[in-house]
């Protein structure tokens, strides 16, 4: 699991075939290869404001976005550690700050039970955005299965798989089972390509060859769409 807790990257998604995912993972194995922790269930706790102030701003596509969630690298009790992750992108750029505390620590925290755990520049940023949006709460539990790689030379590059992608809006504990509704369809995986600037020649090849094409997918925003606007037919992903 990584120990660094300040991103900056571009993060670049794409929806891939079974056949387009077997062809990039052919493409991948001279350069890249699994992180240590394999095949692996990321659990996630969106939290947003009483009108979901946060995602429907995110769905308007503005310069400036931010997001704020708690995620677990398995079922969590009180005790184990969890990430609470404040996530903003900028202009394309993406800026991720997370501190790493006990599952109980943290959603006392995040409930305004608790004083930051630590006092750091992170936790600051998180004190100004709980103040800031004054009735955040739980929202939405959001699962995956994730399979990341990164390159031999460097780990900055990063690339990751996300298939059985679920969601609910009760029950929103990092220390429950994996279930809810499902936002792709089986055949379907979401590949992200994360990088501090350009992405290898290689990989451009493979996916170019593959007519594989970049798309603007929101896990959490899918979740939204589908919980409020199932009325309006098609669902948009943004």
């Amino acid at each position: 699991m990584e120990t660094q807790m300040v991103f900056r990257r571009y993060e670049i998604k794409y929806l891939l075939s079974r056949r387009q995912k077997a062809k990039v993972l052919q493409s991948m194995e001279p350069y890249m290869e699994p992180d240590g922790y394999g095949r692996s269930t990321i659990r996630n706790i969106y939290y947003d404001t009483d009108n979901y102030r946060l995602i429907r701003t995110s769905l308007g596509k503005p310069v400036y976005k931010e997001k704020l969630r708690v995620r677990s690298y398995q079922a969590a009790a009180s005790g184990d550690k969890v990430f609470v992750e404040l996530k903003k992108k900028y202009d394309s750029v993406v800026y991720k700050r997370r501190i790493g505390i006990a599952e109980a620590q943290a959603m006392a925290y995040l409930a305004g039970k608790l004083p930051a755990p630590v006092h750091t520049h992170i936790t600051e940023e998180i004190d100004y955005f709980l103040e800031f949006y004054r009735t955040l709460a739980p929202r939405v539990f959001l699962s995956y299965e994730r399979e990341a790689f990164y390159t031999r030379d460097s780990d900055e590059f990063r690339v990751t798989f996300d298939e059985n992608i679920l969601f609910r809006e009760e029950d929103l504990s990092l220390g429950c089972g994996v279930y809810g509704e499902a936002l792709l369809e089986p055949e379907y995986t979401l590949m992200e390509i994360k990088t501090p600037g350009g992405i290898p020649l290689w990989m451009v090849k493979a996916l170019t060859e593959e007519k594989i094409h970049k798309t603007s997918f929101s896990k959490y925003g899918s979740a939204y769409q589908t919980m409020f606007l199932r009325e309006e037919g098609e669902i948009v992903y943004a």
